[in-house]
């Protein structure tokens, strides 16, 4: 058997040296601030550690009570995406969710595997094949990387107890960090999908939700979304959010499809599935 080609090195640039700082900026300001003793800030960490280990776990055993799983029996279109998708990144087993939700969103989770993957329902009528294996492939870019455990751990970090101007300062850098991972998860969805274009739709679909039905409705959604970043409140606001605005999203999806480097690893990964 063929060995299959697994890599992570389409994870953003900017990731790894974010996530240095993060945490310099975190253990920096403990340390400046002497806010907490350092075996206090280890019991912490380890305390928010195993929290977030049981609650991701109470969290996995409630949507197998309460969701429907993606199985080829339950839903074999989608079991196909899920599984070619797992294909071309070589991602570690999951379990995919579908929750009833007029929201379109998806998310993972999970400290130990299988990690877990959930859809909300209304995706899947507001999506196409492609896009669709754009956010799983995303969802699953996560878990290549392993942003699952380290926003658990790099929280715990940023949380332990300090006064206030230190709290802000390490909320801040553990924010940039976590947008950070949006953009490294957006190349894995466009190594799953293999169609840069439909990346870009599917985000636009995900801002402009089910307003979004023809390549018109698209057009003008695309338009009002390109004018996000020329607002400082905007870009003010993106400080505080987990995710970069979609307009930055977009931008980076286009200057990552010309890259040598995406067509490389494109043609790699899709030996995986031959």
């Amino acid at each position: 058997m063929a060995v299959k080609f697994k890599t992570t090195a389409y994870r953003y640039p900017n990731e790894q040296l974010i996530l240095g700082m993060t945490i310099l900026v975190v253990l920096g300001v403990i340390i400046f601030t002497a806010a907490a003793t350092a075996c206090l800030s280890i019991v912490f960490v380890l305390g928010f550690f195993i929290i977030g280990y049981y609650s991701s776990k109470s969290h996995h055993q409630t949507l197998i009570q309460t969701a429907q799983r993606v199985t080829r029996e339950t839903a074999p279109d989608l079991a196909l995406i899920i599984d070619e998708s797992a294909q071309r990144l070589q991602v570690e087993p999951v379990q995919v969710f579908a929750l009833p939700n007029r929201t379109p969103n998806a998310y993972t989770f999970g400290m130990d595997t299988p990690k877990a993957i959930v859809l909300y329902s209304s995706l899947l009528q507001l999506m196409d094949r492609d896009e669709l294996q754009f956010i799983i492939g995303h969802e699953m870019g996560h878990i290549c990387l392993g942003h699952t455990e380290l926003n658990t751990l790099v929280g715990g970090l940023a949380g332990i107890p300090s006064n206030v101007t230190s709290a802000i300062l390490m909320h801040l850098a553990f924010l940039w960090w976590n947008r950070a991972c949006e953009y490294s998860a957006d190349r894995a969805g466009m190594l799953a999908c293999g169609k840069p274009y439909k990346a870009i739709s599917a985000l636009i679909k995900l801002e402009a939700g089910s307003s979004v039905r023809n390549q018109e409705n698209l057009a003008r959604a695309l338009q009002r979304i390109e004018a996000e970043d020329d607002d400082i409140l905007n870009n003010l606001g993106e400080t505080l959010a987990t995710h970069p605005m979609i307009i930055k999203r977009v931008e980076e999806i286009r200057k990552y499809a010309t890259s040598a480097e995406y067509q490389k690893l494109q043609s790699q990964m899709n030996q995986n599935i031959l």
